[in-house]
């Protein structure tokens, strides 16, 4: 088998090294987690799991954000500078993890839910609102447990271009998990929450010092490329077509 790469640019290629994954300035402030919930209802079983697991982050240590989607308008219905779309972008940016837990409604995730996701671009100008960052899923149902939503959503992650971890919660019946005041009760899926949260806090701090290293992609640097080759040939042409008149 032959070695040769004849398809490969040398000058945009990188070669990983444990060197390159150590940061340059380590982060001194808590891992900074964003939290996003799937439903407006007043008794809402996706907001008690968010605020469950936002307790566990901050026992951690973490610094959370639960972001209300309340007044969010339906995607593209505003410009982006409403104050509610405004707060989730920058709230996004602000992030270096965060949480997604949605409610499964017909075997999916909600427009509510989705709506917040559909605010939050791949891309504004150079800056990639969602990149790099971790992210865990979780989801309630009404009845016996399902991860459609929980799928969804790793899905939507990874086009979003996030680090998804690979533990995720799904509580079933979650009208039987949570008290009058919206606590969860002790069991086994309490238990899974922890665990999601603590990976996340493990992931986050793993990744958010190099998150720019660990999506510095090759074909985007090769585009880059081509496009600053491009752009100097026509300013040298300018510079010539100039020198003639």
């Amino acid at each position: 088998m032959t070695t040769e790469l004849p398809n490969l640019s040398e000058a945009q290629f990188d070669m990983p090294t444990l060197d390159k994954l150590a940061p340059p300035v380590p982060f001194n402030h808590p891992p900074r987690i964003l939290l996003l919930y799937g439903s407006l209802r007043e008794r809402s079983f996706s907001r008690f799991l968010t605020e469950e697991a936002a307790r566990i982050l901050t026992h951690m240590g973490a610094d959370v954000r639960i972001f209300d989607p309340r007044e969010l308008p339906m995607t593209d219905s505003v410009p982006a500078s409403h104050p509610k779309v405004a707060e989730l972008r920058a709230l996004s940016l602000w992030s270096e993890g965060q949480v997604w837990c949605s409610p499964e409604r017909h075997g999916a995730i909600t427009s509510v839910m989705k709506n917040q996701i559909d605010w939050i671009p791949l891309e504004v100008g150079s800056t990639r609102p969602t990149q790099g960052r971790t992210l865990a899923v979780m989801q309630v149902s009404g009845g016996s447990q399902s991860f459609n939503t929980v799928n969804t959503l790793r899905l939507l992650g990874r086009w979003m271009r996030m680090v998804t971890i690979p533990n995720q919660s799904s509580v079933p019946k979650a009208y039987e998990q949570f008290d009058e005041a919206g606590r969860m009760k002790p069991s086994a899926y309490y238990d899974r929450v922890v665990d999601v949260m603590e990976e996340l806090f493990k992931f986050t701090l793993l990744v958010r010092e190099r998150s720019d290293y660990l999506v510095d992609r090759y074909s985007e640097r090769r585009d880059a490329a081509f496009k600053a080759q491009r752009e100097a040939q026509t300013q040298a042409q300018a510079t010539v077509d100039l020198a003639k008149i």
